[in-house]
């Protein structure tokens, strides 16, 4: 990948007020790492090295020396102190990494800047964002990159960008993967299925060559559960249980409704699961939720209404959307990704549970193996998860399971090529439009 090739002139200074220069020109390279830590009490002497008249003016510290042979950067987060032991913030914990693709888009231009306050993995956790984009987005990343050191997020001590997946998921602890092709007029899901497949089997491939052995991994982009599949598949290296296909947001959608049926609030809804694929087959279980403690067929004695009109508007709930807002929901994905990253890293409550689309190999449902698929899950806040056993069925709910796990195993038939399983076939039993691939 190509690096902006930055000339230098350098004067040594003593001054303990640091400046920096800058224009509206592009001052970026393509990929760039930026670290800091605060200013340690006594300052050391800097070399302040001018980068050409339309670069900005960045001032290094001496003691850099490790920051030989890495990309160029940007900024504040150039800027590398060294500090004694006991000057150390110990309330902070170590750095975590975390990658993600798609960061130009206009869900992660709501996602990173929760992320990097603090939202998302607390208050004292220092993060590093690596951030993922293409030729064509470069320009909007920098933006991106510019309005983080903006916002002055004291726990965000290291940003990178870069459009080479292998390079910018390295040592990445999670990885958040956003970016996939929309669908196109008279575009069949078939080739969307294969387009999209062949940019998450090229990520999968940079995770296993690139991240921590046991990064956890979220899949966001559409058709997001095949995609999942088709990224576990060529990162062998990493623990299959830890990939994830977001239906967070489904489940939010479904709690919403039955909040709003009951006349409750929202955080009176729990044990609420979305079982299946992020499609028009989703299963939003009104069997297993519960309303202020209650069984929601309890609270809601419309059954009808239960059956069709709720489950038809959790599972078209975002092409309403797009109809009405005139694209496809941005923040409230970004929420709900916060809200399964939250799932994994807390403790779940006594009693409750969270849906994710996860590995279907020794689940207990009698659900296909070795596809990825929405289901009920636990966490006891380590990063892991366990699958909800203590949950009832009734033939209404195992017809639609049934439907939701055909059209996966046609899915993964089509993508055979993509995980090293033979030849792609497509029969899919039908076009179940997904919210947003339009």
């Amino acid at each position: 990948m190509a690096v902006a090739e930055l000339s230098t002139s350098c004067t040594k200074t003593h001054s303990s007020q640091l400046s920096l220069s800058s224009s509206s020109s592009s001052r970026f390279s393509h990929h760039f790492r930026r670290s800091f830590r605060p200013l340690p009490t006594t300052r050391n002497p800097t070399i302040s090295c001018s980068v050409a008249s339309d670069q900005v003016q960045t001032p290094i510290p001496v003691q850099a020396q490790d920051l030989k042979g890495k990309s160029e950067c940007y900024g504040v987060f150039c800027l590398t102190y060294d500090l004694q032991a006991e000057e150390e913030t110990k309330s902070w914990k170590k750095l975590i990494n975390i990658a993600v693709s798609g960061a130009a888009g206009m869900i992660s231009n709501h996602l990173l800047f929760k992320i990097a306050s603090g939202e998302v993995f607390g208050p004292n956790q220092p993060v590093a964002l690596k951030l993922l984009g293409s030729e064509r987005s470069i320009q909007a990343l920098e933006g991106v990159a510019m309005e983080l050191e903006d916002s002055l997020f004291p726990l965000l001590r290291e940003v990178s960008i870069g459009i080479n997946p292998y390079e910018v998921f390295q040592d990445a602890e999670w990885a958040l993967l956003i970016g996939a092709k929309p669908r196109g007029p008279g575009m069949e899901r078939a080739d969307l299925l294969d387009i999209n497949g062949q940019i998450f089997a090229e990520q999968g491939k940079a995770l296993n060559a690139s991240a921590s052995p046991n990064v956890k991994v979220i899949v966001v982009g559409n058709p997001c559960n095949t995609n999942a599949l088709i990224c576990m598949k060529n990162a062998p290296k990493i623990p299959a249980k830890n990939f994830h296909a977001l239906t967070r947001l489904d489940e939010n959608r479904a709690k919403c409704q039955l909040a709003l049926k009951a006349g409750v609030f929202y955080d009176q809804v729990s044990n609420m699961t979305i079982w299946g694929n992020h499609s028009t087959t989703q299963v939003p279980d009104f069997l297993n939720a519960r309303i202020k403690g209650l069984p929601v067929k309890e609270v809601i004695k419309d059954h009808k209404w239960l059956e069709e009109e709720f489950t038809e508007k959790v599972q078209k709930r975002g092409g309403v959307l797009i109809k009405k807002w005139g694209r496809s929901s941005a923040a409230s994905t970004a929420v709900s990704i916060v809200d399964a990253i939250r799932s994994l890293i807390t403790p779940t409550p006594e009693g409750d549970w969270f849906s994710s689309g996860v590995y279907t190999n020794g689940n207990p449902y009698g659900i296909a193996e070795d596809i990825v698929f929405s289901m009920p899950c636990r966490s006891k806040g380590d990063g892991d998860y366990e699958l909800v056993k203590d949950v009832i069925f009734d033939d209404y709910l195992l017809k639609r399971i049934k439907k939701s796990e055909a059209e996966l195993l046609a899915e993964k038939r089509c993508v055979a090529h993509l995980t090293g399983e033979g030849i792609g076939f497509c029969d899919l039993p039908e076009d179940t439009m997904l919210p947003g691939e339009m």
